[in-house]
């Protein structure tokens, strides 16, 4: 070893590669790929800055994936640059010892694979490599024709196997195929003598049939005969019924008539005595029964109870946040519940949706109607709708919604105005406007929260 580290081996490598000539035919191909499968292995051991840089990008992959996706790179890499050759080749003398100071003494054993002989001559390029290559090279194609050679016979005895098979089979096929063919001509045999008699039974049928339309044909001429007789007998019996009708008419007819001259008689009677009923309330100046204007029960002198009004309620002993106050109001005669719907639903229950909130409370409002009686009118505002709400009111509850660019408290107040004076109408707002303005007009004004309450207790 010289003063610059470099292996006396690899010197003399090099001067006989420059003395030696290269290959005149290309790397045969079992020499090329171990060729390639031991740099894989061998250039993993690289620094990064030792690898050329087209295999930079493969420095991570396995050795197998290397093998596979970097053989074109790493065969063309070992031809061109000297310097990356002899890296894998020191590699090489590392691993196979042996094989690397057999081949440079030039005495390659003989009991070695010829490829890795090859292959190693190849990396290491020892005095009369390319030779050594070359014979490795026909050694193995030797060995591949020998095996393909012994797989061609082994293949052409498996065929002979097979077609001696095939023409057993065959036999056996034809034999098999005969047995068929004379059972199927025994099968025709018998399903002809079987046609043969179904024909003949068929004939016989024919015969059966014909003689049974004659007989149908006699049965119909007679049923003619005996049906052409019922009708005259029915014709026979209808000019009986009609005379016996006519007859039966006739002693009804007299038996009315009978009757009516008694039932002149009674209406002369009656006529007559209510005439001269008549004439007596006439003469005695009796005014008629249903406009009598004084009763005897209306003589006797007693203190008639007053009329009670809405507003008469208020001053019952019963808070404005009593569920009874609404019960007393709408026990009135006639009364008029009308709700200012979101008003109410966004009181009670301001988290649901619109639609969910409608629904709760007119099915509150059903049962309250059904239970008191009273007419129920829920107005909603309508102002801000896209498109009419698609809704089922429920039994005894009038639903309104409210037009374009009016408000529900206007269509409220227009509702109360439209009621006759002294009806009872309750209007249910927690609106204060809403709530004086329906009071000017008549109504009794009622808080959302007491119909929450009576909607609560059911």
């Amino acid at each position: 070893m010289d003063g610059t580290g470099g292996h006396p081996q690899a010197e003399s490598s090099g001067a006989d590669e420059a003395a030696e000539p290269a290959l005149d035919r290309p790397l045969p191909e079992g020499v090329r790929h171990r060729v390639v499968t031991i740099a894989a292995d061998a250039f993993g051991g690289l620094t990064l800055a030792e690898l050329p840089s087209p295999l930079r990008p493969y420095a991570r992959f396995t050795p197998s994936r290397r093998a596979k996706f970097a053989a074109t790179a790493l065969a063309t890499a070992l031809e061109t640059d000297p310097a990356f050759r002899q890296k894998i080749a020191a590699r090489l003398r590392e691993s196979e010892p042996e094989l690397a100071e057999a081949l440079e003494a030039g005495t390659p054993p003989p009991a070695a694979d010829p490829l890795d002989v090859a292959a190693a001559a190849y990396l290491l390029r020892p005095a009369g490599w390319a030779k050594i290559v070359a014979t490795a090279g026909e050694e193995a194609q030797r060995a591949l024709a020998e095996r393909a050679d012994g797989e061609t016979t082994r293949e052409l005895q498996h065929l002979r196997d097979e077609l001696a098979d095939f023409q057993l089979q065959a036999r056996d096929e034809a034999a098999r195929g005969r047995g068929e063919l004379e059972a199927a001509r025994k099968e025709i045999d018998t399903t002809q003598r079987r046609l043969r008699s179904a024909v003949s039974d068929m004939k016989r049928a024919e015969a059966a049939l014909r003689k049974v339309e004659t007989e149908l044909e006699e049965v119909r001429a007679a049923a003619a005969a005996d049906k052409a007789a019922a009708e005259n007998e029915a014709r026979r019996l209808r000019t009986r019924v009609t005379e016996a009708e006519a007859a039966l008419e006739a002693g009804r007819r007299s038996v009315r008539e009978g009757r009516s001259a008694e039932g002149v008689r009674l209406r002369l009677l009656l006529d007559t005595v209510l005439d001269a009923a008549t004439g007596l309330r006439r003469e005695l100046a009796l005014p008629p029964r249903d406009t009598m204007g004084v009763r005897p029960a209306d003589t006797v002198e007693a203190v008639a109870p007053g009329t009670i009004s809405p507003k008469d309620i208020a001053q019952r002993a019963l808070s404005e946040n009593d569920p009874a106050l609404l019960d007393q109001l709408l026990a009135l005669p006639q009364a008029h519940l009308v709700i200012d719907g979101y008003n109410v639903t966004k009181t009670g229950y301001p988290s649901l949706p619109l639609e969910k909130q409608r629904l709760r409370l007119l099915g509150g409002l059903a049962v309250l109607a059904a239970q008191s009686g009273a007419e129920v009118t829920c107005v909603f505002d309508g102002a801000d709708l896209d498109a009419p709400v698609l809704l089922a009111p429920p039994r005894g509850v009038r639903v309104m919604f409210s037009k374009a660019g009016e408000t529900a408290d206007e269509l409220i107040r227009r509702l109360v105005r439209a009621e006759p004076p002294g009806r009872v109408v309750v209007v249910v707002s927690a609106d204060r406007e809403v709530a004086d303005g329906v009071a000017k007009a008549g109504a009794r004004p009622v808080a959302s929260t007491l119909l929450l309450k009576r909607l609560a207790r059911g």
